[in-house]
């Protein structure tokens, strides 16, 4: 069906190394991600997209212009280069496990890696299917290398099939996404399209247009140092003190403990010794109320130890990057009706959920392109577990030209 398969695209990416980095100024936060932008922009010219451009922020740019006659409004799809901190990124190798047999999959024998569906259970879904998993060392990539292989194929489709209608399609590929920075560039207006997807979502017929409202934390303890004989009323380590800090954080609000619409508080990574410690969070809830008041135990926790310490001793610093995008959906929910009735015409049962999480769609939705969030495939992302399944890869492929033909009929009625 199409010159070059969404796996073969996907493996070609997946071996380029885009890893995001935190607390960076400049975008992208990592030249690397220059390397795949590039790439891809020469391939959107070869099928003969219009308008392909790589900003000087490394924003991917491209249009697939729409047939003769046709009257629907431009679409967008959105999906994001970098992959996650979380876990290495460097010398990726994907590796096919064919009719997958519901058994334990070993990554790497000589350390002992093995993907367990009694670890992970999602597993027990792709019976009979082809995974993409990695040797055990890296992450995969899936998030969101698939998403942006599915709406590559999908280009190449539209661009070697002129006879399918379509309305002007509009591709854009963002850095740092996994920073929360993603479209922190991005150009609305170069863009070109009013309303979009973000194909950046889990296992297949996964459609969501509500997410996390979402805060990054960092605690700052500054202790005081002295030799441990004579220690007594004078030392103020640091780690302990961020150890209180977390104590005073509601013990049942942690990812690990949460589900569905419970939101979190999750201590991401600490560093220190007795005269500095350093703790970065990130707080989610769906609910902009409890949103709010997670903050606020936030800070709290901090004003009872700099009482308890003396002032200074425990600095806060809250930032909010991004909020639920259910609240831009009002007069826009049409966009998850083209996207069920879409999966439903293709067979695939529409699993509409909140995103545990964002996207780069969450913030778009605030700057004025509504975007729900669609399936990308990946399983497990941001760790050496991630897998992805080809046969769900090339369902997505599908389900995108499916889009794009029903966006066409939506033309006349759309509310963009």
């Amino acid at each position: 069906m199409f010159e070059t398969t969404v796996t073969d695209k996907f493996l070609r990416y997946i071996a380029i190394d885009t890893q995001s980095k935190p607390d960076q100024e400049q975008i992208p936060s990592t030249e690397k991600q220059r390397n795949l932008a590039s790439l891809l922009a020469q391939e959107l010219a070869a099928m003969g997209a219009e308008e392909v451009i790589v900003s000087p922020q490394c924003y991917v740019y491209a249009v697939i212009p729409a047939t003769k006659g046709s009257q629907a409004p431009a679409l967008g799809f959105v999906a994001h280069m970098d992959t996650s901190p979380a876990a290495s990124g460097e010398g990726v190798t994907g590796h096919i496990v064919r009719n997958y047999d519901g058994k334990p999959v070993c990554l790497n024998r000589e350390q002992g890696i093995f993907l367990d569906p009694r670890v992970f259970p999602s597993l027990g879904k792709y019976v009979g299917q082809d995974l993409i998993v990695t040797d055990g060392t890296t992450l995969l990539g899936a998030d969101d290398k698939a998403g942006i292989a599915e709406i590559m194929t999908m280009a190449e489709y539209f661009l070697s099939h002129p006879e399918v209608r379509h309305g002007k399609i509009c591709i854009g590929f963002t850095p740092d996404e996994e920073t929360g920075r993603g479209v922190d560039g991005f150009d609305v207006e170069r863009f070109g399209a009013k309303v979009a997807y973000t194909v950046d979502g889990g296992g297949l017929g996964e459609l969501e247009y509500e997410n996390f409202n979402a805060a990054s934390g960092k605690v700052f303890v500054h202790g005081r140092g002295v030799h441990t004989g004579w220690a007594k009323n004078i030392m103020k380590n640091a780690m302990l003190i961020a150890m209180e800090f977390q104590q005073m954080l509601p013990m049942e609000q942690n990812p690990m403990y949460t589900e569905g619409y419970e939101g979190f508080f999750h201590l991401d990574s600490i560093q220190g010794n007795v005269v500095e410690t350093r703790m970065d969070y990130i707080l989610r809830d769906h609910d902009r109320d409890k949103f709010e008041e997670k903050k606020k135990i936030f800070s709290s926790a901090a004003s009872f130890l700099n009482e308890k310490y003396g002032p200074h001793t425990v600095e806060v610093i809250l930032k909010d990057t991004y909020y639920n995008m259910k609240e831009k959906f009002a007069s826009h929910m049409y966009l998850v009706d083209i996207a069920r009735e879409s999966m439903e015409k293709l067979g695939i049962s529409p699993v509409v959920v909140p995103i545990r999480g964002g996207t780069d769609g969450a913030r778009l939705s605030y700057m004025g392109i509504p975007c729900p969030n669609l399936c990308a495939g990946s399983e497990n992302c941001h760790g050496i577990y991630e897998y992805v399944s080809v046969q769900s890869m090339e369902k997505i492929v599908m389900l995108l030209i499916q889009m794009g033909k029903t966006f066409e009929r939506y033309g006349g009625e759309s509310k963009v």
